[in-house]
């Protein structure tokens, strides 16, 4: 995995909906302000109470019943604009698609990745896009033609127009979604061969946390770097006492498979010689450490194939004679569960490198036990609800947008606010966070003008104090835009543990996408509310 799945526990899943809802809240009141200023003037900034209070009030009073009809009635309106027609679409792909990948990679495992890929992402790129376009434009074109009229003058709220709106859209995308996706499950299935069915399945694994010593054995922050751009991983040195240092949480018997120890590694060797090629790989030995009972034990040397799952099953009793050296060796045998897992449940083991002049490179990700599988089929399904999430979120930000600003200004919003967030937020959060040198626009500039390099301090003066003050007012603007834009890139991350063969993680992937969508539920309401409460929709 090119990536590295952090789990949220429950106090930082709390803390990041509290987040993301409460600035989306405040960023809500204030448009609701704007919008009721540019409209009402100095009327407005009064209006806006009132209207927070009357949509509290309608939110208690609403009927489940008036906003069904007014779903099904957003459903039919959709139908009626050729909205199946994306079907036709979808099953050309399909058509053709197996001519293009067939043969796409030579291994079976990427090829069965690159068939996973394109069903996910032909599904996304289709619902998702054109959800967007009925959301945006369906509320005003029903506007421009007075066609509302018929639904705002019956015994309906101004809040369950719009949430009937969402509800409707957002059924007609589940069914279209759910077509699509049992279409596509199908059609992996029929595409994979034989030989590569094993790579179907949706692994679960349990992730540790890494620490490194050198090459005298003392703790270190790191491995060693061997040039590489990106400091993904860490390198251990070969014949020293440098060790990969894994311990991993909460192991019990639970996790084993067939009465072995299951463990699944991916390091990358850094020659600095040519060594022995016939072999296949380097060298390395795994040592399973308790520290509560002073027990090393060790696995037999085993080859590090790169580019390929290096499943490793290893016996549940290991073996291992003591006094090495004497006349009178005792063979002892242990138990990886009883007696290597130490009373807190923490599994450690070491990783070195046996080669002397070579180099075994390892991240956290790189190494983790693999407990028993899941069918392709869970795995799949959390993919699609990855899809499913940020399509609602889509829905409510269209019909937000839609309902204070015409169709052809809404699309062109929302679409931004959507690509700025699957795209720039870790950029964003690379200039927010001050690591990057010479961040600010301004001072950017005046490097650029003055052929100054990143390195130099600016020079005194109130040139410097201009330059600070702007590019500070700037990074405001973009924490700001931070807090308003969801993080999309949350639910692609749902897609690629699917590709990689992985079970969706609840803790590292769901629980985000989740609280990220619910938290802007109730501010799009609010907004899409406020804004059609200023409209006349009864003027004629």
């Amino acid at each position: 995995m090119s990536f590295d799945p952090i789990p949220f526990n429950w106090l930082e899943a709390l803390k990041h909906f509290a987040f993301v809802f409460g600035s989306s809240m405040v960023i809500a009141l204030i448009v609701c302000l704007v919008v009721g200023i540019i409209t009402r003037g100095t009327k407005g900034f009064v209006d806006v109470f009132r209207g927070v209070l009357d949509f509290f009030v309608q939110i208690i009073h609403i009927s489940p019943r008036r906003i069904w009809s007014l779903s099904v009635l957003t459903i039919r309106e959709s139908l009626r604009q050729k909205i199946l027609f994306v079907f036709i679409i979808f099953a050309v792909l399909f058509m053709f698609a197996g001519w293009f990948l067939a043969g796409a990679a030579d291994r079976p495992d990427l090829q069965v990745q690159s068939y996973i890929d394109f069903v996910l992402k032909a599904i996304s790129w289709l619902v998702i896009p054109i959800m967007l376009l009925l959301a945006c434009w369906s509320l005003p074109e029903d506007i421009r033609l007075r066609t509302i009229h018929t639904v705002v003058t019956k015994p309906v709220y101004r809040i369950e127009i719009v949430m009937g709106r969402m509800l409707g859209f957002t059924v007609l995308g589940t069914a279209i979604l759910l077509v699509m996706g049992g279409v596509g499950y199908i059609w992996i299935n029929r595409q994979v061969p034989d030989t590569a069915k094993e790579s179907l399945v949706s692994k679960v694994p349990i992730y540790g946390d890494i620490s490194f010593t050198n090459r005298e054995g003392a703790p270190a922050a790191s491995g060693i770097n061997v040039g590489d751009i990106w400091m993904y991983r860490s390198y251990i040195e070969g014949a020293t006492k440098a060790r990969a240092i894994y311990k991993f949480e909460g192991v019990d018997e639970s996790d084993a498979i067939d009465d072995k120890l299951n463990l699944q590694a991916s390091f990358e060797a850094f020659r600095t010689h040519k060594g022995d090629m016939e072999k296949g790989g380097i060298l390395y030995e795994l040592t399973f450490v308790n520290e509560d009972k002073g027990l090393r034990v060790d696995t037999s040397p085993m080859i590090n194939k790169e580019y390929t799952e290096n499943r490793l099953q290893i016996d549940r009793k290991l073996t291992q004679k003591k006094n090495e050296g004497e006349a009178d060796q005792e063979v002892v045998t242990y138990d990886i569960f009883d007696d290597l897992v130490d009373k807190d449940g923490n599994l450690t083991v070491e990783v070195a490198c046996l080669e002397a002049g070579q180099l075994l490179g390892m991240a956290r990700p790189d190494l983790f036990i693999r407990t028993p599988d899941r069918s392709f089929m869970v795995g799949y399904s959390k993919a699609i609800l990855g899809i499913w999430l940020p399509m609602v979120l889509v829905i409510m930000l269209g019909v937000t947008v839609s309902c204070f600003v015409k169709g052809p200004v809404a699309i062109l919003t929302t679409f931004t606010v959507v690509m700025v967030g699957f795209m720039s937020k870790e950029y964003m959060n690379e200039i927010l966070s001050g690591k990057m040198q010479a961040s600010g626009a301004i001072e950017a500039w005046y490097r650029l003008l003055t052929h100054m390099n990143s390195q130099t301090e600016l020079p005194n003066g109130p040139v410097k104090g201009i330059i600070i003050v702007v590019d500070g007012g700037i990074r405001n603007f973009l924490w700001l835009c931070q807090q308003i834009i969801p993080n999309f890139g949350i639910f692609s991350n749902m897609r690629e543990y699917v590709i990689k063969g992985f079970d969706v993680s609840w803790s590292a992937a769901l629980l985000p996408g989740l609280l990220t969508t619910a938290a802007y539920i109730l501010p799009c309401l609010l907004i899409s509310f406020y804004s059609l409460k200023l409209r006349e929709l009864e003027a004629k």
